[in-house]
């Protein structure tokens, strides 16, 4: 599969699309071809490309309305369109790109320049990617950042004093303790309330509430040091970094979404970790892809028992999700591999090749954004890495980040 994109070419000339399709497969891309707007319109709800070029005058409804239901319809407003026609009127331009295009390319059209106007617009795609994903790493470090001074300064006000509740505890006591030797037969008031409280009771449950106070707090100051961790403040951007940190940190934030609910128990996490060199990397991009990772196979795993809850002791295995490590030799280059497997509820062959696609998401509408993916797929590329998926249909998912050793 080409990797510098996809474009769906609707022509209704096949002496057109044909030019179209050898020149733009020669320059590394994958072309998808409609010979009318109809036939367009009904491919693309199954069909994402990157962009689209799209003829004007062609039979039933003509470019400029199939250009107005593509940015009318959510799963396709996004997708920059490239008038190609032999109108070249300026009122005919203007109105092209009035209703959604983004530019505008007159027949008989040099192939040279068709190439570096497309390239142009790939490449504003991916800068409108990369701006999102350093909008969401900003606005992950400044949330952190809120996060670790508003809970830090009351948990350790919290912290500090039960060292004081425990001493003053001990010193009750042993005042108690010498009132019960000086005074051996208090009167019957005293006897009274002392068997109502159950004061040998309340002496050792009142140990075991501050310990589970000091428990508590000590939690709370370790996922405070997690979020500093996994967003890497006050650090350099790019440096040497131990993978499994960043993969721990992930994990325990993530930790309250392996609690068993209603239609599962609790989550298995399985770890298998091998012996990996610190790796020369921005480590708070590839913790958003961790976390984007695993968030998406808790999804899956939730899915599949949320939809199939009513048969789980009888057909369904326990919810499970692994995470491995490993060094690999490929083409004689080190690579670290990082797999993260589920058994959750698989994706459709039909669509596996579309899951990295920018805004191709298969949540319902308001629960998914269709970014998580296409970001993570370009941090690791970022990272000269590879992002690969593997999946069966009602089995699960396999994620692998391959990343260059040195």
């Amino acid at each position: 599969m080409s990797n510098k994109g996809h474009i769906l070419a609707v022509d209704d000339t096949p002496a057109n699309l044909q030019v179209i399709g050898e020149t733009l497969r020669g320059a590394g891309y994958a072309v998808a071809t409609a010979i009318d707007g109809e036939r367009a319109l009904k491919r693309l709800q199954h069909y994402q490309p990157d962009l689209i070029l799209l003829d004007i005058q062609m039979p039933g409804i003509d470019g400029f309305e199939t250009c107005r239901r593509l940015k009318a319809a959510p799963n396709t407003e996004h997708i920059p369109v490239i008038f190609i026609t032999a109108l070249s009127d300026t009122l005919n331009k203007v109105k092209g790109l009035q209703i959604g295009g983004v530019d505008y390319i007159t027949k008989p059209f040099d192939c040279a320049e068709l190439l570096a106007r497309i390239q142009v617009h790939i490449n504003l795609k991916k800068a409108q990617l990369q701006l999102i994903q350093d909008s969401k790493l900003s606005t992950l470090g400044e949330l952190v950042a809120g996060i670790a001074h508003e809970v830090n300064n009351p948990i350790n006000f919290i912290y500090g004093n039960l060292n004081y509740a425990a001493q003053y505890h001990q010193e009750i006591l042993h005042l108690l303790e010498l009132y019960e030797r000086q005074y051996p037969d208090p009167p019957a008031a005293i006897v009274d309330w002392r068997e109502q409280i159950d004061l040998s009771f309340l002496k050792q449950d009142y140990c075991d509430l501050l310990e589970s106070m000091r428990t508590g707090t000590e939690r709370i100051k370790g996922i405070v040091v997690s979020l500093r961790s996994f967003s890497k403040l006050d650090e350099a951007e790019w440096k040497p970094a131990d993978l499994h940190e960043g993969l721990n940190d992930t994990l325990t934030l993530l930790s309250y979404r392996l609690q068993a609910n209603s239609h599962r128990e609790r989550i298995k996490i399985g770890k298998n970790y091998g012996d990996l060199p610190l790796i020369y990397c921005n480590p708070a991009q590839l913790n958003q892809v961790f976390m984007n990772l695993l968030i998406n196979a808790l999804e899956a795993i939730d899915s599949k028992y949320w939809h199939d809850r009513d048969n789980i002791k009888n057909n369904l295995e326990p919810p499970q999700l692994n995470i491995s490590t490993r060094m690999e030799v490929n083409h004689g280059e080190k690579l670290v591999c990082i797999q993260i497997q589920d058994n959750g509820v698989g994706i459709e062959t039909e669509i596996q090749g579309r899951i990295f696609e920018q805004f191709f998401t298969t949540k319902s509408t308001g629960k998914g954004t269709g970014l998580g993916l296409a970001i993570a797929r370009q941090i690791v590329e970022k990272h000269e890495g590879i992002l690969t998926c593997h999946s069966q249909l009602g089995q699960g998912s396999e994620f692998i980040v391959s990343l260059p050793a040195s």
